[in-house]
């Protein structure tokens, strides 16, 4: 039904000949297949000639579905065939000349919060050109539909809701679950974005409204990872709200409850993930911003019986674990030297410290001494030995399943972060706590850079006002020394010296759009520890030595889509590796073409394509 995409293929002029078919099908698979060898600025160079399709709308209904409409770019043919002339200004338009004009209004609108607005209403629109300018533009755009901007769209979803986007599965639909996926217009979806609005960002419960994340993590799937827009599901599980203010509000648009819990969760839950791997059983389904105590227990449940998984524990440490490579790589040092205080200990904090131990282990360390390079801060000091001298408040308050494991015998349980850092003498600080800013003090970065050449601060708190520390503090209190990257992005920094140093952002649009293609592309049967650790490392080396020398540990957000390629790849080299793929390069007819042309070849890019109707006077 898609009107305006890309759909991978040579097409066959209808007028051919049969005898010249053969000739110009192999002549166009050669062209083709040298193009897929080449990247062109942010994306691959590989743009094949968009296939004509046929849609049953005509006139109006092609203007007001943002799937076919493609505003004044209609060329004049099309006008008259899809009898469109006199509904639109005479004159046509091409998409680059479009691009120009949304850019334009953009840049004068100095309020992120009506630039996503802006950009909102242009993909309730026009979904090609949407997805257009996010390709053309990622490193420009991606803040105004992820973070930082996301998280006030989700805070005033309510009441600036205009049109619906997405699927939302309530407790209310308890035992519809199957027949309502058949609501969704698509039949083929590859992947699903579901959060249950439980912990979003930083900023806690806001139940429905956290819409807002799966629908700006599925527009960087498309622009991104390079799939189509009409193969992506965004998902709320709307369970309640515990949050008293969001049940008061009258522009909240989910259900008026307090959240399920206990087995009636559960069970809702178990329904969802049965009706939408029952209707489309590709699919790879990534859950979002769930709470720990949640996020954990679902992502065990699932992870070896479906092609899923959790941005927050996994997807973050991922990416963390790449920077960590890069960062080790760049001060001169191996994985297996780096030792961290990691402050948080919810599903982000200890997801990337597990997937860090996981990459430690996969580098020869043994998983006890992985283990043991740890130092997990809560908001009441170190999880550690249970000496007395602070109190020991963790113990006090218990440690659960998930954090007991972390316990450092190094420290002494309840030691202060500043006091961590002199004692265990960590060489990186990870912060993941989502608290008020300033975690990270100028004494223990200070402390740090006494012991250590190239300190390693990663501020990672969504959004900025959460951020453990700047740029500009890490490099000021280092002397210039530490190797930085943050959870949002920041300025670059100039130090009274002359330096300039360009902070990397350590964030997650770098991993899950590759994972998400490269799983899907290759029908992969699960998504494995070892599949993430894979991906970090194919990420790592993304990053050139000239970005490393502007003290980056990832690339620019520019090469977005050559990250994510090289991720798609090295997943699924991988699956294959394991036995898991259940499709392989060529399987379309494209014989001996690599896996890197293969997900070239896979790679969504959004131009228009021809229209033709079939509907009759």
């Amino acid at each position: 039904r898609l009107g305006a995409v890309l759909f991978p293929g040579p097409v066959l002029p209808v007028a051919m000949l049969a005898a010249g078919r053969s000739r110009w099908l192999r002549r166009s698979l050669s062209v083709r297949a040298v193009a897929e060898d080449v990247w062109s600025g942010t994306q691959c160079a590989s743009k094949n000639r968009a296939k004509t399709l046929r849609t049953k709308q005509k006139g109006m209904d092609i203007l007001n579905d943002p799937l076919w409409n493609k505003g004044m770019a209609f060329s004049v043919s099309e006008r008259d065939r899809l009898h469109l002339r006199g509904l639109l200004p005479p004159r046509v338009k091409s998409i680059e000349a479009q691009q120009e004009r949304i850019m334009r209004l953009l840049r004068a609108e100095p309020d992120p919060i009506k630039k996503n607005l802006q950009l909102q209403d242009l993909h309730s629109r026009n979904e090609t050109l949407y997805h257009r300018i996010l390709v053309e533009h990622t490193e420009e755009l991606a803040p105004l539909i992820y973070t930082p901007t996301v998280g006030h769209v989700c805070q005033q979803f309510g009441a600036q809701f205009s049109r619906s986007r997405g699927m939302y599965f309530s407790s209310d639909d308890r035992g519809e679950f199957s027949t309502m996926v058949f609501n969704w217009p698509h039949d083929d979806v590859h992947v699903i974005c579901v959060t249950d609005g439980s912990r979003i960002l930083g900023l806690g419960d806001l139940g429905a409204h956290g819409m807002g994340i799966p629908i700006g993590k599925l527009a960087l799937y498309a622009a991104a990872g390079g799939i189509a827009p009409h193969r992506v599901m965004p998902v709320v599980l709307d369970v309640g709200t515990n949050n008293q203010a969001l049940l008061d509000d009258p522009d909240y648009v989910g259900v008026r409850e307090r959240r399920l819990e206990g087995a009636e969760y559960y069970d809702m839950v178990d329904e969802f993930m049965e009706a939408v791997f029952e209707r489309w059983p590709q699919v790879v389904v990534q859950f979002e911003d769930f709470e720990t105590s949640k996020a954990i227990p679902l992502l065990a449940k699932y992870r070896h019986r479906y092609r899923c998984f959790n941005d927050d524990i996994q997807g973050t440490g991922c990416v963390t674990l790449a920077g960590v490579i890069a960062a080790a790589r760049n001060a001169g040092k191996a994985l297996t030297d780096m030792s961290f205080l990691c402050a948080g200990a919810g599903s982000a904090g200890l997801g990337v410290c597990a997937q860090i131990v996981d990459g430690m282990v996969e580098a020869g360390m043994s998983r006890e001494e992985a283990m043991r390079r740890f130092v997990i801060c809560t908001s009441q000091g170190a999880i550690g030995r249970a000496d007395g001298a602070h109190g020991d408040p963790n113990h006090a308050r218990g440690l659960n399943v998930e954090r007991a494991p972390w316990q450092n015998d190094a420290v002494s349980d309840g030691t202060p972060m500043s006091e961590v850092v002199s004692e265990f003498k960590p060489t990186c600080l990870l912060g993941l706590a989502a608290q008020p800013a300033g975690l990270f003090t100028e004494g223990m970065v200070r402390e740090m850079a006494s012991y250590c050449d190239s300190p390693v601060v990663m501020p990672m708190s969504n959004p900025t006002a959460k951020s453990e520390c700047t740029p500009q503090q890490a490099y000021e209190w280092s002397d210039g020394r530490a190797i930085v990257a943050t959870g949002s992005p920041f300025a670059p920094v100039s130090l009274p010296d002359g330096r300039t140093f360009i902070p990397s952002q350590c964030n997650n649009m770098y991993i899950f759009p590759g994972i998400g293609l490269g799983a899907s592309i290759c029908q992969s049967e699960t998504i494995p520890d070892s599949m993430l650790y894979e991906s970090a490392v194919a990420l790592s080396r993304v990053t050139d030595e000239e970005e490393m020398a502007r003290g980056s540990v990832f690339p620019s957000i520019s090469k977005i889509r050559q990250c994510s390629h090289a991720v798609a790849v090295a997943c699924i080299r991988h699956a294959h590796d394991l036995g898991i793929a259940k499709a392989s390069p060529g399987c379309d007819h494209n014989r001996g073409e690599t896996y890197e042309q293969w997900v070239t070849r896979k790679m969504y890019y959004p131009e228009y394509a021809p229209i033709y109707t079939s509907h009759t006077r």
